[in-house]
């Protein structure tokens, strides 16, 4: 007598896991930070001033005047300079006197990030008395 050992066809409870809960949770954090993401990068409001503005300060008629032209080049005092001499030149004019004033003048094409990079600097020597030099209407 021969015995066969049977087959049987009883299927085993597999472990699953419902996706679409996961899914759902998902989309819902990804909205929630596409919407958040706008109003923590601007900060705050700022509404630039219109009409005529005051003189710029001076001190004794001393003053540092930056230039930033449209291709990048940047000038102090009527000089070229890259953007290394004028931080070893602003950290020079700061040790001297940290309240001398500050004019920046940017050409309307220049790149925003030079003029940054220029005020940066500014900030970084503690020089306080800052203005951006404009043309008036």
């Amino acid at each position: 007598m021969s015995f066969r050992r049977r087959h049987s066809r009883v299927e085993k409870p597999k472990a699953t896991v419902d996706m679409t809960s996961l899914i759902d949770l998902t989309f819902l954090l990804l909205v929630t930070f596409i919407m958040t993401l706008p109003a923590l990068e601007q900060g705050v409001t700022i509404n630039l001033p219109k009409g005529k503005t005051n003189t710029l300060p001076s001190k004794d008629g001393m003053k540092l005047s930056i230039a930033i032209a449209k291709d990048g080049m940047v000038e102090l005092d009527g000089a070229p300079v890259s953007l290394e001499e004028l931080d070893a030149r602003l950290g020079a004019e700061a040790g001297a006197d940290a309240e001398i004033p500050v004019h920046i003048r940017a050409d309307e094409k220049a790149n925003y990030g030079m003029v940054m990079d220029v005020i940066k600097l500014v900030n970084k020597h503690h020089l306080t008395k800052m203005a951006l030099v404009t043309k008036e209407n």
